[in-house]
């Protein structure tokens, strides 16, 4: 059960956000993914609990932040209720959308595992919903994910495989690169790892 901490800073001037304390691991199911961030400065700042089936689809999502909570999951799409801390205002939505999406690197590792890409693969389409910070505000976004190569790593154990992916916002032509191993982000915007007490684990 991989266990450790991320970084999360600003992708473009780079200044830290928060630090993401998560642990992950494949289960019967499929894979869930549980997280508390915290502020630079020690305060509490929010959490993530995210569980997938098999196949890489969101049986649960819940999001604390800012006073705000999501709770989610597939269901004709993707269907969400986000509300305030005390529940009365709340609201729900449905998208058809394949899964969702934010700042948390367990989106990252959610979506290539739903794609199942290979490197011979070609750049496939998902439409998501990004729940933006810090208040969770939901937003549909369109991105191309390509796999553009899967290298391994040596290690004191078994080898590393590192997948290297390509990312593209269709809305406005942004492209970036996410390496995964696992379930573990190594690199992606606005994404450190920071910590790590025991390898990634390995999907069958």
């Amino acid at each position: 059960m991989p266990r450790g901490r991320y970084s999360l800073h600003d992708p473009h001037d780079h200044t830290l956000l928060a630090d993401e304390h998560f642990q992950c691991a494949p289960g019967p199911a499929g894979w869930r993914y549980v997280s508390q961030l915290t502020t630079p400065t020690g305060d509490h700042a929010g959490s993530v609990d995210l569980a997938l089936d098999e196949l890489g689809r969101p049986l649960r999502l819940e999001l604390h932040a800012a006073g705000w909570q999501v709770r989610g999951a597939a269901l004709d799409g993707v269907t969400w209720v986000r509300s305030d801390s005390t529940g009365i205002q709340a609201t729900e939505g449905t998208v058809r959308a394949h899964a969702f999406t934010g700042t948390s690197p367990a989106f990252l590792v959610a979506t290539a595992r739903l794609l199942r890409l290979t490197p011979s693969s070609s750049p496939t389409r998902v439409r998501l919903v990004s729940f933006t910070e810090p208040v969770l505000a939901p937003r549909t976004v369109d991105q191309s994910w390509a796999l553009i190569q899967r290298e391994a790593h040596a290690t004191d154990n078994a080898p590393l495989i590192v997948d290297e992916y390509q990312v593209t916002a269709l809305d406005t032509g942004e492209r970036y690169t996410v390496h995964i191993a696992g379930d573990v982000v190594l690199a992606a915007p606005g994404v450190e790892l920071e910590q790590l007490e025991s390898p990634p684990s390995t999907f069958p």
